[in-house]
């Protein structure tokens, strides 16, 4: 079946799908975008989804597509189109098409695009059974990255150190050597008392939707918590690791630059967090 592409107000083959080439998405990573799992047909997490996707659009001054309501429709529709049981909806936002230039034209419309995809849950679930490896490069993104811009050059840098390492994900370091998050993921730790910990929100990391619910979880388990900066060090010494994203929920981390975190195997606070992810997370 070809996959079906929503492009400023049409549904296309994502062959015929195109934006123009002065979309200064492209010219200028000048747009936004979100990610939602797609659970059984359902959007997880809509809600919280769409008021970040809103507020990265207030903090660019990119003005809304379309209403809420409006785009709700697109994806679903997207969804259905694709046939998307289990997998992810893609949602991106730029300033529109305008004559290259770089401050802001007048009187542009923003282009939308929306494209859904599945996952294979069973390989996800494979993946969060044996855990990942992760390695550590500098985090050398702008200053802004609590706002999910399509800016992700540093990002792209990262996971292909990772992959050429072995490595599913890399975790970015600042100038003081302490892990912010992950190039796609947040980024936690399990202390050897047991107490979960992970880098506090702020401008220098993305306040991650998977984050918030898992902190939820967290609550409900009655486990210790502290939204805090660690060090590599820290990390290397610590009983558990694990991510989190929207697209993979909770996957345990098993070893760092090649070190194994705790046993080398899964932990159990990670297991029992991803367990019950589901039960914490917003179904629409």
């Amino acid at each position: 079946m070809s996959r079906i592409a929503y492009v400023n107000g049409r549904y296309l083959p994502r062959a015929q799908a195109a934006v123009s080439i002065e979309d200064r998405g492209f010219q200028f990573a000048d747009g936004v975008y979100e990610v939602c799992e797609v659970r059984a047909g359902h959007i997880i997490d809509e809600r919280r989804h769409m008021a970040r996707l809103d507020r990265s659009l207030s903090e660019l001054r990119i003005a809304r597509p379309m209403l809420p309501a409006a785009l709700a429709v697109v994806m679903r529709e997207t969804i259905s189109r694709n046939r998307v049981r289990d997998g992810i909806v893609y949602v991106e936002i730029t300033r529109g098409a305008a004559r290259r230039d770089f401050p802001f034209p007048p009187g542009i419309r923003p282009s939308l695009i929306v494209t859904a995809r599945s996952n294979d849950l069973a390989k996800l679930e494979q993946v969060a059974a044996e855990g990942v490896a992760v390695v550590t490069v500098p985090d050398i993104r702008w200053g802004r990255v609590d706002i999910k811009s399509v800016a992700l050059l540093p990002n792209v840098l990262a996971k292909q150190a990772a992959r050429e390492q072995g490595a599913r994900e890399a975790w970015l370091l600042d100038e003081q050597g302490r892990i912010t998050e992950g190039a796609s993921s947040n980024a936690w730790i399990v202390a050897r008392d047991g107490k979960v910990i992970t880098y506090p929100l702020g401008q220098d990391i993305l306040p991650g939707i998977t984050r918030s619910v898992v902190l939820d979880v967290i609550k409900a388990q009655g486990l210790a918590f502290e939204e805090r900066a660690f060090t590599l060090e820290e990390a290397y010494a610590a009983r558990e690791a694990f991510i989190t994203s929207a697209s993979q929920i909770v996957i345990p981390v098993v070893a760092i630059n090649g070190r194994p975190v705790g046993n080398g195997a899964p932990g159990l606070i990670a297991a029992a967090l991803r367990r019950d992810f589901h039960r914490h997370a917003e179904v629409s």
